[in-house]
């Protein structure tokens, strides 16, 4: 297996047809996390993800999880928890809180890529206004969120996370629904996962792919990350 290293400075990649097949998407070590890096490597579809003891790895998966914001899949069960829980959905209010939850260990995980590394270069991209978090608040008190990245009509998603019950899935909903109103043309989801699936979220292979990030580079009719409330 040959996995070329970057060195530091500019950002280098490979193009992403060169990405593993084993494992899935994996292109490249080395580098930095800087926000060069970070807005190169999104914006060719690539996207870091290393545990601590692990160099910088940089992926670019096929197939592609995606979600198209118009077919967000509102199930009866979560349509009544929406209509009876009294909940706000918040943009950027606690960036910084949403990253270090999706961090927190879960059941079903070993550990979390999501390192203090991480967490301050997303931080510094959320300062650039590159990096968003959607938040659901219940009483005042955070339950659930997601983070990610924006360029152009793309949101690039990360991580999510849930305290209580169908928490992730509403905060979901309101991000297909404000990004279909802005005429936005998809979320990259990265990697399948049932929980996504259950949503809507479908695979692509990697030339549409290619071709979303080609064709949605122009702005969006309006910018969903100056409202502070959804």
């Amino acid at each position: 297996m040959y996995l070329p290293w970057l060195e530091t400075g500019d950002p280098q990649f490979p193009t992403i047809d060169l990405a593993l097949d084993e494992p899935n998407g994996l292109l490249a070590a080395g580098g930095e996390l800087t926000p060069q890096w970070l807005t190169d490597a999104y914006q060719n579809g690539i996207f870091p993800w290393f545990s601590d003891d692990d160099p910088i790895l940089w992926w670019s998966p096929s197939p592609r999880c995606v979600m198209f914001p118009e077919q967000f899949h509102l199930s009866k069960s979560l349509r009544k928890t929406i209509r009876n829980l009294h909940y706000e959905i918040r943009i950027d209010q606690s960036f910084e809180k949403v990253m270090r939850a999706c961090a927190a260990p879960r059941a079903d995980q070993n550990g979390t890529w999501i390192s203090e590394e991480i967490i301050k270069a997303y931080s510094q991209l959320h300062r650039m206004g590159i990096a968003h978090s959607v938040e659901l608040w219940v009483e005042n008190e955070l339950v659930g969120g997601l983070y990610g990245l924006n360029f152009g009509r793309i949101f690039f998603g990360e991580s999510m996370f849930s305290l209580r019950a169908n928490a992730s899935k509403i905060v979901f909903h309101h991000l297909c629904g404000k990004l279909q109103e802005a005429n936005y043309a998809v979320i990259d989801c990265q990697v399948y996962n049932p929980h996504l699936a259950s949503l809507g979220a479908v695979e692509i292979d990697r030339e549409r792919f290619k071709n979303l990030l080609q064709g949605c580079s122009e702005q969006p009719a309006f910018d969903p990350w100056l409202e502070k409330r959804w």
